[in-house]
């Protein structure tokens, strides 16, 4: 009897260790307790960040970085690179009619062999975008006033010097109608303008990010992705969501990294060619070569004829369907 009383006993405390938490290998004393892990779909890591995006001011890049003051008036650049001078060069930018924008700009793309999408498919060598409708510096003829449809053109051996310096968060173009005599005048332009560089927040998060791995430091984790409040008008899925049913004929008009890009680009655009404000827009992210990107497209039953008008004008475009 004892014998079956003590067996009974230990069957029991069996039964009882069998049902407790115990810690599994990584610790936890329940699977549920345990944190997922951070996601590593490439399609949340351009989501807006729960802290400030980085930015940077002109007098970030005048120290480190290059900078580019060009006057209007002066019809010259001057180019400082880490808060020296580099060189200087006249240019020639737009003529009346077609006058080129003052001021603060990002380089949005480069590409030494382009051709104007707008004027015959004419060469624009060692091209550097300032903006997405048209406006960038490249090499070309210089007859000693301004002569373009509202690029900055500069001579070919300088152009092609400057597109080997500059980056897309190391660089910020200050264009001005004042004129600027002298490098000195350029210098303490750039001193005194506080403006911020309107460089992609997602760009400058990447070079923090490689700038702390290579400091030894790791780099900081992006929080998970977030619902972005989008402008009213506008299609902002999440990227596990299908893609939004556009009417009538598609057109793209920017590929960013960002969605806050895409719609600011749109607002400009609607700005710039009241005829888009009837045309329904969506924001439609893609992965491309594992990069995530923001396609801004719009549509209506002759987006195709209103993308061919944009082209005239300068502005990138092409149909979709």
């Amino acid at each position: 009897m004892r014998h079956s009383w003590l067996n009974g006993f230990w069957l029991m405390a069996a039964a009882l260790l069998s049902a407790a938490c115990v810690p599994d290998a990584r610790g936890a004393a329940d699977p549920a307790q345990i944190a997922p892990a951070q996601s590593e779909d490439p399609a949340v890591v351009p989501a807006v960040i729960e802290e400030a995006p980085p930015t940077r001011t002109i007098g970030e890049v005048l120290e480190n970085g290059v900078l580019i003051t060009i006057s209007l008036q002066s019809q010259q650049m001057h180019v400082f690179r880490d808060g020296a001078l580099w060189r200087s060069s006249p240019v020639s930018t737009g003529k009346r009619g077609k006058e080129t924008p003052a001021g603060v700009f990002a380089i949005l793309q480069k590409k030494k062999f382009h051709r104007s999408n707008l004027y015959s498919n004419a060469p624009m060598p060692f091209m550097q975008r300032l903006t997405w409708d048209g406006i960038a510096i490249h090499a070309g003829r210089l007859p000693g006033y301004p002569a373009s449809h509202g690029c900055i053109r500069l001579p070919d051996e300088f152009a092609r010097e400057l597109f080997k310096i500059t980056g897309a968060t190391s660089t910020a173009v200050i264009v001005v109608d004042e004129p600027l005599a002298n490098d000195a005048e350029a210098l303490a332009l750039a001193r005194r303008t506080e403006a911020l560089v309107p460089i992609d927040p997602a760009l400058l998060q990447r070079e923090r990010s490689a700038l702390a791995q290579k400091g030894g430091k790791p780099a900081n984790r992006l929080p998970a992705a977030r619902t972005i409040a989008a402008p009213q008008g506008t299609v902002n899925p999440p990227s596990s969501a299908p893609m939004p049913a556009l009417n009538g004929q598609t057109i793209q008009l920017a590929a960013t990294l960002s969605p806050d890009l895409a719609t600011g680009q749109w607002e400009a655009l609607t700005t710039r060619r009241p005829e888009l404000r009837g045309m329904q827009m969506a924001v439609i992210p893609a992965v491309v070569n594992g990069t995530q990107y923001y396609r801004l497209r719009a549509s209506g039953p002759d987006a195709h004829a209103t993308c061919l008008t944009l082209k005239r004008t300068g502005i990138d475009c092409f149909p979709v369907s």
